[in-house]
């Protein structure tokens, strides 16, 4: 089945009159081609959970007209409400970086906000950031306080996309360190390249009726390493590339083997978090506009006008290898400002979106 994904904008009209007679005259932007023309995207925190269960949070797209779409610092953590735990499990958590008076990182690591926007700069070029902290979280662990359940904690996360031209576009990925916790039970750095790790003690996402799973029997596999291409990310079609395509993002693969207090293996439990996914997407023929700054995830001059579809998924048990997730915020528009300020009131018709 196919959802349907609406991108509402807004914007407020000013008109200044010149301190001389007459009206400045407006000034206007041309929008760029919304299905061929340059575009970025950036998303926090994406999970797959067997198949074809998914979840997506909200995926910010640059606007159509110079401006940027940042995701609101209100999205903390993942799952953040009931429905996003159907699909995702009880077991665990995903926190973005801001936490309150009970830190689930190591010592010493500060609540932050994250930084995630897709922009399109003066020029056009189209740019993404994804800057944070990320925490895995697994709720099955029993301790007292959130950090001692943490398993994994990526500090200083930061992906990020720049297609300035066809010959020039580039994507960087980066994590001032990994923690992992090893078997004795700590949370060490383990480097800042990767992670391959055999037998960690994380328990499923989620938990099968009537099923007698052991705590310390139970151990994953987990690998930790840099989104390279486009189709690693967990996305949605409306989410796209282009003739020339940048990506880049943190990608975990977990296996989690279940097992009873015997050590029998119950089953296998398979998940895929992609964490910072972003990428950057422009015509063969692309060239940049001479005008203002290109650096990643930088401020452009002309503000955006937002628009917002909330998150949402679906849970492999209840789901079939037709059926797509909502959670794709497009957020776009732009407000033009010159001797006077004109409304841009752009509403476009529903596109089709489905999960990749």
């Amino acid at each position: 089945m196919t959802r349907f994904v609406t991108k509402l904008a807004a914007a407020t009209a000013a008109f200044a009159l010149a301190s001389v007679p007459g009206l400045a005259s407006a000034q206007t932007t041309q929008a760029v081609d919304e299905k061929t023309g340059p575009v970025s995207f950036a998303n926090v925190a994406s999970v797959r959970i067997g198949n074809p269960g998914s979840l997506i949070t909200e995926t910010q797209r640059s606007p159509l007209t110079p401006g940027q779409s940042k995701l609101s610092p209100d999205r903390t953590v993942v799952p953040r409400d009931d429905g996003e735990r159907t699909t995702f499990g009880k077991k665990w958590d995903i926190n973005l970086g801001r936490y309150g008076a009970q830190s689930p990182y190591p010592a010493g690591i500060a609540s932050r906000d994250h930084n995630v926007l897709a922009a399109l700069q003066q020029t056009t070029v189209p740019t993404a950031v994804a800057e944070s902290n990320y925490a895995l979280i697994d709720n099955g662990h029993g301790g007292a306080k959130p950090a001692d359940n943490t398993v994994l904690v990526l500090e200083g996360a930061k992906s990020a996309v720049d297609c300035s031209s066809p010959s020039k576009a580039t994507s960087s990925t980066s994590v001032a360190k990994i923690w992992v916790r090893d078997e004795t039970g700590a949370l060490k750095p383990s480097g800042a390249s990767g992670v391959d790790v055999k037998g960690l003690k994380l328990g499923p996402p989620s938990i099968v009726q009537n099923e007698n799973v052991s705590k310390d029997k139970t151990t994953s596999d987990l690998t930790v390493s840099r989104v390279t291409a486009f189709d690693q990310l967990i996305r949605q079609d409306g989410w796209r590339s282009g003739d020339v395509t940048k990506a880049a993002g943190w990608k975990l693969d977990i296996v989690t083997h279940v097992r009873d207090a015997a050590g029998k293996d119950l089953r296998e439990a398979r998940t895929s978090i992609v964490l910072g996914g972003v990428s950057c997407a422009i015509p063969r023929n692309f060239v940049a506009k001479p005008a203002g700054g290109t650096g990643p995830g930088a401020a452009p001059e002309q503000p955006s006008v937002p628009g917002t579809v909330p998150a949402g998924g679906i849970p492999p048990q209840a789901a079939d290898s037709t059926r797509t997730v909502v959670g794709l915020g497009l957020l776009g528009g732009g407000i033009v400002i010159g001797a006077a300020a004109m409304l841009l009131y752009r509403r476009r018709k529903p596109v089709p979106v489905r999960e990749k």
